[in-house]
């Protein structure tokens, strides 16, 4: 680190949990975040002034009048144009620091397994289960760590899903994809703005954690939060020995 980034990052080292070593493994590390929109927004604002070095943020869709109420990425400058573009602007201008890669498109297929490949932890901020899901698959193949936050109307989740664990669950062990169920989605049933701020802020703190490699994580909890109450639920999660897709995968060695 230069003497700026010793000043910028000054906060961090301040913290005997993470220090010089702690920040430059920040510094080190490469987040993929998939959607930059409600909770993309802050996932990435944090992960950029956190000082992560190399941010990819993927998002298809465009800025409209009705993201503003709590996408605080974008602004009125941003209608129209693509929000993993204009996120990417926002974080620049907090921090040059991270290396920042746009993908103004709907990661599948093998364009989705090679951004996985190669990032040292994955953030979901998508809104729909079959996105979800295939960024589940990914993750568990190439044994990837996986952050998984949503929110709709006043409730909130967020869990980590760790398939460098032998026995940690995954995305599909707690919601099936062979069960379905209905999406809600924000644009049917209206969302909370500051709660997207708060699950966002979570999965930020999880993936930084991660990425230093400490404290404890969210691997096989999931936190559920009622902003409406103002009440935080846990649930413990086990592997589903069933699971077709992370029962057979026995566990991957952690990423170098």
């Amino acid at each position: 680190m230069d003497d700026a980034q010793l000043l910028r990052y000054s906060r961090h080292l301040l913290l005997d949990e993470i220090g010089i070593d702690g920040q430059q493994r920040l510094l080190d590390a490469h987040a993929l975040v998939i959607g930059a929109g409600g909770l993309g927004s802050p996932v990435a604002l944090y992960l950029a002034a956190a000082g992560v070095g190399h941010i990819t943020l993927a998002d298809p869709d465009t800025v409209d009048a009705t993201n503003l109420q709590r996408q605080i990425a974008h602004d009125l400058a941003s209608l129209g144009t693509n929000k993993a573009a204009s996120a990417a602007r926002r974080m620049a201008g907090m921090n040059p620091d991270p290396q920042l890669t746009v993908l103004p498109q709907r990661l599948e297929g093998v364009a989705l397994e090679e951004q996985v490949s190669r990032a040292d932890v994955v953030l979901d901020c998508s809104d729909n289960f079959p996105t979800r899901h295939d960024i589940n698959r990914a993750c568990v193949r190439l044994g990837k760590p996986l952050v998984s936050g949503a929110a709709v109307r006043f409730d909130g989740q967020i869990s980590v899903f760790d398939g460098r664990q032998a026995d940690a669950p995954c995305y599909a062990c707690l919601f099936p994809e062979a069960a379905g169920g209905g999406e809600m989605r924000c644009a049917e049933f209206g969302v909370f703005a500051p709660l997207v701020g708060i699950v966002g802020a979570l999965q930020a703190a999880e993936a930084l954690k991660l990425l230093m490699g400490i404290g404890r994580g969210l691997s096989g909890r999931l936190l559920l939060f009622n902003a409406l109450e103002a009440e935080w639920r846990e649930i413990r999660l086990k592997k589903d020995p069933a699971c077709p897709v992370c029962a057979a995968s026995g566990g991957h060695a952690p990423h170098q």
